[in-house]
């Protein structure tokens, strides 16, 4: 036999195998309802090729454990409701951030230290009435700086106080308290407040009377 009889005979026995093999071996390019699979070798995602990527073993899979549930996780109470003005004062910190809250914190201060909390928090709705009723300033601390109207303002200004005095403390907490709506005064939609005996010069309805404060509409 010569030389390229034997190589075509070499060749013709690695086909009949190869064709052997491929009747009697699954293959990955069996078609699948109809559409041919391609081979794991060939697949690419974005230009990577899968069989490059590393598998998880099953062994490791078994063990990972399950991403965690977070359904049950309580959010916390955040709706802001309180068990008493109390508890609503003592949530808040004492800092007076704006010159709003300051103004406000100065009118309590001034007109209600000593007063229990309900009487001081009455003192600042009245304040906030005055700002929504179209009668008087819409700013707060035109409101209180309305001549005539709050005898502690002086030339137009209000009174500095230490901060580190308690009852202003209790007054900025208060003041939070009124500006955030954290709790009903039973001032209601009072406008004056005067001491007992001193009824305010103008036609009006008594609405509460709290401590030595009597809260008039």
């Amino acid at each position: 036999m010569t030389v390229f009889k034997r190589v075509a005979a070499s060749a013709a026995m690695a086909l009949s195998l190869a064709g052997l093999l491929a009747t009697s071996t699954p293959s990955l390019a069996t078609n699948v309802a109809g559409v041919a699979a391609t081979p794991v070798s060939a697949m690419t995602v974005s230009g990577i090729n899968v069989a490059d990527v590393a598998m998880v073993p099953q062994s490791a899979r078994a063990t990972m454990s399950a991403l965690p549930d977070f359904s049950q996780v309580s959010e916390g109470d955040e709706d802001g409701d309180y068990d008493s003005l109390a508890d609503a004062v003592a949530d808040q910190d004492e800092i007076a951030s704006s010159e709003e809250l300051r103004c406000l914190a100065g009118a309590i201060y001034f007109e209600g230290r000593g007063e229990p909390l309900a009487g001081q928090l009455a003192v600042a709705q009245v304040i906030l009435n005055r700002t929504k009723s179209g009668r008087f300033p819409t700013g707060v601390c035109d409101v209180i700086k309305q001549r005539g109207q709050f005898s502690f303002v002086r030339r137009g200004e209000i009174p500095s106080v230490s901060p580190s005095h308690t009852a202003y403390r209790t007054a900025v907490a208060v003041a939070k308290v009124a500006l955030a709506q954290a709790w009903d005064s039973t001032a209601g939609k009072a406008l004056y407040f005067n001491t007992p005996g001193n009824r305010p010069g103008v036609r009006v309805q008594k609405v509460a009377a709290i401590g030595n404060h009597i809260f008039y509409r």
